[in-house]
């Protein structure tokens, strides 16, 4: 009698016993807005303490504000974006600052600028777009130092946020009436298109893309996703605890939310399910992401926290074989060569490290197939494998 197949799944998280976020020297009693990474060179931009700088990951801040405006209530930094030896920085009163000397001095580059209320900047090849409060988008083609409207389409001038694809630029819009939502622009923002079908009538404080998946992060309406270029939307809330989003991030097939009162939340299904990060960490305000190295970084109310992202990945495991399909690893840990064992002629398989990112991927199509990962780091990979109608997930340790 041919027994039914019954996959044991269960969520593994990658974590060390009293595994929790840490709070970094960054000053901690102010809000940490915004930050950026180059990979080496982190930066923090906070509402009234000015821009901070940390060359280590985060055990060590350096304030760098040289150039910049004076810290008053009046100047918040609202986004950092990097493009090489190139650092810009939009501040909410003060416009966009540029530093090539890994901000050890600014100068100001808004020529052009009507609005110097800057809520965010992207970067597309050479074209610099900002984001502003009551005047739209702007775009500049030579490093900031001139600034031209690119607003032809764009049914509201309070732009909070962009994303960008390829050749697609996505704007989050927010202001009064029934104009705000995403906008799309695939000719370098010469002319926008809505495309809010689905969507609330609600500010869009963050955007994000992986691959041909689109998350906003609406205020007020949690987290909404699209996968036909923004034509239509869906929202993804399941077990979000709060749906005023402030912060979107993306690490391989990780999506991450800061949210206003809930803290931290993590999706590894494209949003159909949420689980709360927020071990240790200090506030439930989260305003910013950066990811940095195999860390990730979160700007507060409360300062800038750190975790490696390690701790935190969630990952569905499907450990029992079955009459079917059966699918072994040997050795296991490993110094990086493996056998995969499986007793289908053909199989799929791909293999991500603990950031979600996919490291490998290839058919087998012999009983005993030989996995050469030693060229990666050493750590934890999940192997997937696709035979007939069944997918099983194990963990391989390389050492």
């Amino acid at each position: 009698m041919k027994k039914i197949l019954l996959l044991a799944t269960f969520l593994i998280f990658t974590c060390y016993a009293c595994a929790q976020w840490q709070l970094t020297s960054c000053p901690y009693n102010t809000s940490v807005n915004c930050l950026a990474s180059d990979g080496i060179n982190l930066f923090a931009g906070s509402n009234i303490a000015g821009m901070f700088l940390s060359t280590d990951e985060g055990s060590n801040w350096t304030a760098v504000n040289n150039g910049l405006p004076s810290t008053t209530l009046s100047v918040t930094f609202e986004s950092l974006v990097i493009s090489g030896t190139n650092i810009f920085a939009g501040i909410y009163g003060g416009g966009v600052f540029l530093s090539t000397d890994n901000g050890s001095s600014w100068t100001a580059v808004n020529n052009g600028l009507i609005n110097i209320g800057v809520n965010a900047l992207a970067i597309s090849g050479t074209n610099i777009f900002a984001g502003t409060s009551g005047a739209g988008v702007f775009l500049s083609t030579n490093n900031g130092s001139s600034w031209t409207a690119v607003n032809n389409g764009l049914t509201s001038n309070d732009v909070l946020s962009f994303a960008i694809s390829g050749t697609n630029i996505f704007a989050g819009t927010d202001g009064s009436g029934s104009g705000k939502g995403v906008f799309l622009s695939t000719n370098n923002g010469s002319s926008w298109t809505k495309v809010s079908n689905g969507l609330p009538n609600i500010g869009v404080y963050a955007l994000a893309i992986s691959g041909t998946n689109i998350f906003a992060g609406i205020y007020g309406g949690g987290v909404f996703l699209s996968t036909d270029n923004g034509s239509s939307w869906t929202a993804v809330n399941n077990t979000l605890p709060s749906l005023n989003i402030l912060s979107l991030t993306i690490s391989g097939t990780n999506i991450f939310a800061g949210t206003l009162n809930g803290g931290l939340c993590l999706s590894t299904n494209n949003g159909s399910s949420w689980t709360v990060v927020n071990d240790g960490l200090g506030s439930r305000y989260v305003l910013s992401f950066a990811i940095s190295g195999t860390n990730i970084f979160a700007g507060t109310d409360g300062g800038v926290w750190k975790r490696p992202l390690s701790e935190m990945i969630i990952v569905n495991i499907n450990e029992s074989n079955s009459d079917d399909f059966e699918f072994y690893i040997c050795p296991n840990p490993s110094d990086g060569k493996f056998i995969i064992s499986s007793n289908d002629n053909e199989n799929s398989i791909e293999i991500y490290n603990v950031l979600g990112e996919k490291v490998f991927t290839s058919t087998i199509r012999n009983p005993q197939s030989e996995i050469d990962l030693s060229n990666q780091t050493n750590g934890i990979y999940f192997i997937k494998i696709y035979g007939g109608q069944t997918v099983i997930t194990k963990k391989i340790v390389i050492q």
